[in-house]
């Protein structure tokens, strides 16, 4: 194989999957500890609901959209679901009503999408901002953090149980990694996902159901982010609903961008996510075992996210109808 040929099949992802391969190999012959198996477990513990958030976003943005309502979606409607657990009500029905909540936010977000043709950046922003407030001020008033009872049961150990071994947090996410697998590559409302990212109205002649398509990307995306949020809840026995200004919306894009999803739609894998994923959780393990200043880290992930995006625009470039789509 000729030196031209290879850098021809080369892309975001390999590349992406190459430097992780790096920084592995760095941080495991300079940093003490670093391939203990306690420490690798906790790398990717650390980065399962990151994995799972990206996975919701990933939906989204095949078909040209994004999603800024994710943490918000996560923070209330678990938050709302534990408090109620606290006010008597069974487990399975205050899960029930949680994840409701969940898909309502997301299918509203789809509407205003498909049928009001509002851009996602904006609907999905203006969604994440209503569903934090109207949550905090009616539906878990006075608090800022729900504890998680002892009376959840069975629903902690999603968070702090194991199989073989494995923190149940890793096969939560790789289950959700596989059930999106198979729905995006074996579904036909996967294949139409992938088409309406590619071309709209080219899958719109193609007698594509376009505009259910689209809601149903934005409720499958709060969905999965319901399911993060219970993950994160029993892990550390709380919901903190001040996430929702925290950076972590910046680090589902980023690790979706990174992997090689492409913002123009149509392009990209639960392979991607995962490689990003992975990427982001080597390098933010090496730097806490180094100890370097969150703020420092936040840089340091934002210059990697700017450069993401700028990678993202020179692969897939804008046309006239992404543009037409609100793409960000």
């Amino acid at each position: 194989m000729t030196a031209t040929r290879f850098v021809g099949q080369l892309n975001q992802e390999k590349i992406v999957f190459g430097l992780t391969l790096l920084l592995f190999i760095g941080f495991a012959s300079t940093l003490p500890n670093f391939l203990a198996a306690a420490n690798i477990l906790s790398l990717l513990r650390s980065v399962a609901v990151l994995g799972m958030l990206g996975l919701g976003m990933l939906i989204v943005v095949l078909g040209r959209g994004v999603d800024l309502s994710l943490v918000a979606t996560m923070a209330i409607s678990v938050a709302w679901s534990v408090q109620l657990v606290h006010h008597g009500v069974p487990v399975g029905l205050a899960l029930a009503i949680g994840l409701a909540l969940a898909l309502v936010v997301g299918l509203v977000n789809g509407l205003l999408v498909a049928y009001a043709e509002i851009p996602p950046l904006f609907a999905t922003l203006a969604m994440g901002t209503l569903v934090y407030g109207f949550g905090r001020a009616h539906l878990i008033t006075g608090t800022d953090v729900v504890y998680v009872p002892q009376g959840m049961g069975w629903v902690l150990a999603l968070g702090q149980g194991a199989l073989l071994g494995v923190p149940m947090p890793i096969v939560m996410a790789a289950l959700c990694a596989l059930v999106c697998y198979l729905l995006l590559r074996y579904t036909k409302a996967g294949q139409f996902v992938f088409a309406v990212g590619d071309n709209l109205k080219a899958a719109r002649i193609g007698a594509i159901a376009v505009r259910p398509i689209l809601t149903l990307q934005y409720g499958l995306s709060g969905a999965i982010a319901f399911f993060a949020g219970v993950i994160t809840a029993t892990s550390v026995q709380a919901m903190n609903t001040r996430i929702v200004n925290s950076n972590l919306i910046y680090d589902v894009l980023l690790v979706v961008i990174l992997g090689g999803v492409g913002l123009s739609g149509g392009k990209g894998s639960v392979r991607n996510v995962i490689v990003g994923t992975l990427l982001i959780g080597v390098l933010l393990n090496g730097m806490t075992i180094m100890d370097i200043q969150y703020t420092v880290q936040n840089v340091i992930k934002s210059m990697i996210l700017l450069i993401a995006i700028v990678a993202d625009s020179i692969v897939n470039p804008r046309d006239e109808q992404t543009g037409q789509q609100g793409d960000i």
